[in-house]
């Protein structure tokens, strides 16, 4: 019955047709598309295509290097101004041109944001920027508080993607101002400067991505793109099988060999520049005892997860570090081991007596999250721990009677700051949700790895950073899971190493298709 309704639901949606057409069956689809509130990992996959930032990276390298975008040039004026200068040829998807007014509205509704869900992403990474101002119609200034080692960087952030000011301020109530309900309108109606428009957008369900041909580079190489939730992986293999979609998404590795079995298709596939961590709430009663959080985490052998779910393709750190974090890289640091008898010792310590652990997951969010859970649970009970899988969808991490939890700690940008700090930094979301405790000697730790322009001095508080987690833990990461695509021979694609988790990035040069 199952396999009739997904056949008949397939069968209503636009297939690839012809050779500049594909469909995507993703795990799942954005309930929204608004490049300044989202930083999910499903929202992330699908703002490239449509939006453009000031500055770009080249995403075919590891390394970061910064190329034009919307600005053609940018410098430092002082050490807390840049000033760039803008493209004077793009246009947006409804053919407004852009300028400069258009690029300080996008970047100040972030920078002095009053929009709730732009506060959270101005805090958690954009709080050093007060101000962008218009010089004339294709010169703006970026003022910074304080002195700034991220500048490219930041600049480069999808949340900074740049939108049109008149056609947000006209959605809804007075077209003079920027509402909440202007905002909360351009999620559902968005519009960028990208080589992709956004023709069709149903929530949590389909994309359809549409070849805009105004756009100011390299001309799009499809047509047309459609995006379809399919959630259940065998739903999806199915209908990469069957010929219904053309590439699907998050394909678990021991579906890879069967796959590649068919002369037809193909897998791609990486280790993503993101964590499936453990979450533990310091701030639980029966957890506020570091030691306890301590056996937890030592209890756990992520090589064996590894090798079980992962086929040991996944990468285990010794501590939250990734090779595209460049200069700041540090794998050298022992943050994270697997010592079950120290975790014996510990809960002995402790005085543990039996009380059980609960750890949420969704069924099927993160590939493989339900059972890297029950593993875990598993080899809790191994060392004494008592523990409980909780399988609920919704998110738990700000329930104060939340013990642990999986949850995902992606590369937002490559730094330690655009992975562990957008997460664990002081006021942070994770001290904001009320799972995580920061003091003054934390804040200082801080502010050297976040401010310094030394960056020997930023890793050495970094590594002071990490000996805090390792005393008194909230964190685990259990391994970069190694995600893989599946397409027809036909599709040529791949992700790129340049791009955060999951971007779907279907610009010139990133997609060809065999028959075009």
């Amino acid at each position: 019955m199952f396999r009739l309704m997904l056949t008949t639901t397939l069968a209503m949606l636009p297939l690839a047709a012809g050779a500049q057409e594909i469909t995507v069956g993703a795990a799942n689809v954005t309930p929204f598309l608004d490049p300044g509130r989202d930083h999910s990992n499903v929202g992330s996959q699908f703002y490239y295509n449509s939006f453009d930032t000031l500055i770009n990276r080249d995403h075919s390298k590891l390394e970061s290097k910064w190329v034009p975008a919307l600005a053609t040039s940018w410098e430092l004026i002082e050490p807390t101004v840049m000033e760039l200068t803008l493209r004077e040829d793009v246009i947006f998807h409804n053919g407004d041109p852009m300028t400069a007014d258009d690029v300080v509205f996008s970047l100040n509704r972030m920078f002095q944001a009053t929009f709730p869900p732009y506060v959270v992403r101005a805090k958690d990474r954009l709080g050093n920027f007060t101000e962008a101002e218009k010089v004339d119609d294709y010169t703006v200034r970026i003022h910074a508080a304080r002195e700034e080692p991220l500048w490219e960087t930041l600049i480069s952030l999808q949340q900074i993607m740049i939108i049109p000011e008149v056609y947000t301020k006209a959605l809804t109530g007075d077209p003079e101002l920027a509402e909440d309900g202007d905002y909360e309108a351009f999620a559902l109606a968005p519009m960028g400067t990208g080589p992709y428009r956004v023709a069709d957008l149903q929530p949590g369900e389909k994309l359809v991505w549409e070849r805009f041909n105004g756009f100011w580079g390299e001309i799009a190489p499809l047509e047309r793109a459609t995006v379809v939730q399919i959630a259940e992986t065998a739903s999806r293999v199915t209908a990469l099988k069957t010929g219904e979609v053309d590439i699907i998404t998050n394909v678990a590795p021991d579906q890879i060999s069967l796959i590649e079995r068919d002369p037809n298709l193909k897998t791609e596939g990486t280790a993503t520049a993101l964590f499936h961590v453990m979450i533990m709430n310091q701030n639980h009663p029966k957890l506020q005892d570091p030691r306890i959080r301590q056996a937890m985490s030592l209890a756990i052998d992520r090589d064996a997860l590894n090798e079980a779910l992962w086929l040991g393709k996944a990468v285990v750190p010794s501590t939250h570090t990734m090779e595209e974090m460049g200069a700041l890289h540090q794998p050298e640091l022992t943050t994270f081991e697997y010592d079950p008898e120290r975790a014996k010792a510990l809960l002995e310590e402790a005085g543990y007596d039996g009380f059980e652990i609960t750890y949420d997951t969704a069924a099927t969010y993160y590939t493989n999250g339900l059972l890297a859970a029950q593993a875990i649970t598993e080899m809790w009970s191994a060392v004494g721990i008592n523990g409980r899988v909780n399988v609920q969808d919704q998110w738990s991490g700000d329930d104060p009677e939340m013990m642990a939890r999986n949850w995902s700690n992606p590369m937002y940008f490559s730094d330690p700051f655009g992975s562990f700090g957008v997460m664990w930094a002081p006021e942070g979301p994770s001290e904001s949700e009320g799972r995580f405790n920061t003091d003054a000697e934390y804040a200082e730790k801080w502010e050297r790895f976040r401010f310094s322009t030394d960056i020997d001095a930023r890793k050495a508080a970094y590594a002071e950073l990490m000996e805090e987690m390792k005393a008194d833990p909230v964190v685990l990461p259990l391994y970069r899971p190694f995600e893989s695509w599946a397409m027809k021979r036909s599709v040529n694609w791949a992700p790129m190493p340049g791009h955060i988790p999951y971007v779907l990035d279907f610009r010139a040069g990133s997609i060809s298709l065999a028959d075009s």
